[in-house]
């Protein structure tokens, strides 16, 4: 189930960034002026890049930027939280 779970965190931030960007593209134009920036979000920081799509239209100030840190800290925990959770079965571990 664990696997699954993770599948599905990884899955699911992009999956919903192509969803959305097959909905709204001039949205998606209007907040970003190139394409590497939303593809290198879509391969490194998918949460973080849906953070900022949301937040983007009203320009990004105040409570917006602690979305933001919302979304990054969700990309890093589905980075790292299964390192955590498996830590026992390194060898030498000593917790």
């Amino acid at each position: 189930m664990c696997c699954f779970a993770a599948a599905l965190m990884l899955l699911g931030p992009r999956f919903g960034i192509l969803i959305w960007w097959l909905i709204d593209q001039p949205l998606w134009e209007r907040a970003f002026d190139t394409f590497i920036w939303p593809l290198l979000g879509f391969i490194f920081l998918p949460w973080t890049t849906l953070m900022y799509v949301v937040v983007f239209p009203g320009g990004v100030d105040g409570f917006d930027w602690v979305i933001l840190g919302i979304g990054f800290v969700a990309d890093i925990a589905s980075y790292t939280g299964g390192a955590y959770e498996q830590r026992e079965r390194i060898s030498g571990y000593m917790p």
